[in-house]
């Protein structure tokens, strides 16, 4: 892979956005809606999946009925997005995004939060212009990235010299590392997100414990 036309897809709950107490905070209150006790983060992230629904299986013993499904998706985005205005960008994050950009590079940001709600989130932090493409979920929230990465590599390779061969995403979670595989692209996995290292390490592909040995792996791939 040609150093000069990588291509990195970024994700961003976890990854680029430092959320991590504000997904916990929502998480426990959306628990709390249907009586369930707290959950403490290093259980969060040992026990991290998607779909959520079977994240929420996990820590239930059964799978949240329908109905629980709803109060609890509904509530923790309705804590979440109060506690979001609180949750800086993770260190470093700012300064890679402007030198990858600076150095004539391209990227991407691919997120699983709705896509209405990123793209003025995601220009509220003003970093918008550092990306050639923004991309949030469309459609109903708890599935998998996979799909997502599909449409959002499709609409990079109309743009030009982007394809998935040379792309490296760099997020938070296993199933950031599932999306890449199923378009043909590389991951590396970042540990200051959702997932425990070693639940991130079991996927084989490289783990990192900082943003800048994250791109600096990219590139290296």
């Amino acid at each position: 892979m040609g150093k000069q036309n990588t291509h990195l897809v970024w994700d961003w709950n976890g990854t680029i956005l430092d959320d991590i107490d504000a997904v916990i905070g929502a998480t426990n209150a959306a628990f709390a809606e249907i009586g369930l006790e707290p959950i403490t983060l290093d259980r969060y992230r040992e026990l991290y999946c998607v779909p959520i629904p079977r994240f929420y299986e996990r820590m239930m013993g059964r799978l949240p009925s329908d109905a629980e499904w709803l109060v609890m998706d509904e509530a923790f985005h309705r804590h979440y997005t109060e506690r979001r205005v609180h949750c800086g960008l993770t260190a470093g994050a700012e300064e890679l995004l402007e030198e990858w950009r600076r150095a004539g590079r391209s990227q991407s940001l691919l997120s699983m939060y709705g896509h209405e709600e990123l793209v003025p989130t995601v220009r509220g932090y003003g970093i918008e212009r550092h990306f050639v493409r923004v991309d949030g979920r469309t459609g109903p929230s708890g599935g998998s990235k996979a799909v997502h990465m599909e449409r959002h590599l499709i609409a990079l390779a109309d743009t030009g010299a982007i394809s998935a061969e040379h792309t490296v995403v760099i997020g938070d979670a296993v199933d950031d590392a599932v999306a890449a595989a199923h378009v043909g692209a590389r991951a590396v996995l970042y540990t200051g997100g959702t997932n425990s290292r070693a639940s991130l390490e079991a996927v084989g592909v490289p783990v990192v414990d900082t943003l800048a040995e994250a791109v600096a792996t990219a590139q290296s791939l």
